[in-house]
């Protein structure tokens, strides 16, 4: 997976100034391991196509009743590669999540809280309407963002789109106190080519929510961004071909982030969920 170079100001962890920030006792640096039925799949490895099925059958497998693959990862014939995590989130509304994902895109300090080990910089694109929150606020709008995936520094673009676009139509995401789903193109952020597809399904179950997170990445997913296809083509193949290091890297970097999302997440909504975007939490 192609990385980007250090930016001068950008830094893993909390400096001073960040730790003045309201929000800031949130932030923990230590980290549980992933769950036992993450290592499980890494120790299995990768696992046939048909246990994971790809982009075009996501609307029917990733809603839990399908007997699919719940973790893992697939390597594509074309250079692609498709992860899948799954996710326990005790005391956690899917309205929460859609709350954090509006919330946290407008500060890198806030980003951090998600994974302090790997997160470094965050920022929207072009500045969300004013007075919108969850949902409203971060669909449509591109996340610009630098983390590590694995020792790797990658600079992405987080580009989030309606459930619907993805072939996403049930009924249950009209209430956000069942269930949601968070979609998104994934494209580099410093260069216009998109690689792949995100799509985290979150339901309330007893207790909490589950959630379930799909990544379909590089191979035929990769793409020019607004450019003519004679001009997109070439830079393309420098980002089509992804491998098991980077299947693994990025089951490992979702199976750590979303737990520890998951154990923040109830108090941090609670105290700052009246906040608007723009408010002082900047």
């Amino acid at each position: 997976m192609k990385s980007s170079k250090p930016i001068a100001g950008r830094y893993l962890g909390y400096h001073a100034a960040d730790a003045t920030q309201p929000f800031a006792r949130f932030f923990n640096p230590l980290m549980a391991p992933v769950a036992p039925h993450v290592s499980a799949a890494l120790d299995r490895g990768g696992v046939p196509a048909p246990l994971l099925p790809g982009f075009e059958d996501a609307s029917e497998n990733l809603f839990g009743g399908a007997a699919v693959l719940e973790d893992g990862f697939v390597l594509t014939p074309d250079g692609g590669m498709r992860v899948s995590v799954r996710t326990e989130m005790p005391g956690v509304t899917p309205a929460m999540v859609d709350w954090w994902f509006g919330w946290h895109g407008d500060t890198p300090a806030k980003y951090k809280l998600w994974h302090p080990q790997a997160h470094v910089h965050v920022g929207w694109r072009e500045t969300p309407p004013a007075g919108t929150s969850g949902r409203a606020l971060y669909i449509g709008q591109t996340s610009i963002v630098d983390e590590y995936i694995g020792s790797t520094l990658i600079r992405g673009a987080i580009h989030f789109v309606p459930p619907a676009s993805l072939g996403f139509t049930d009924r249950s995401l009209d209430d956000d106190s069942r269930a949601t789903i968070v979609c998104a193109r994934i494209g580099l952020g410093d260069a216009p080519i998109d690689i792949g597809y995100l799509a985290h399904h979150v339901r309330a179950v007893a207790g909490g929510s589950e959630m379930r997170s799909r990544f379909w990445m590089g191979g035929r997913h990769v793409g020019g961004r607004n450019l003519i296809g004679s001009l997109a083509a070439p830079i393309a193949k420098l980002v089509q071909r992804l491998g098991e290091g980077d299947a693994r890297a990025l089951l490992v970097h979702c199976a750590e982030e979303m737990p520890h999302l998951a154990r923040l997440l109830p108090a941090l909504h609670a105290e700052f969920s009246g906040s608007s975007n723009a408010s002082a939490t900047r």
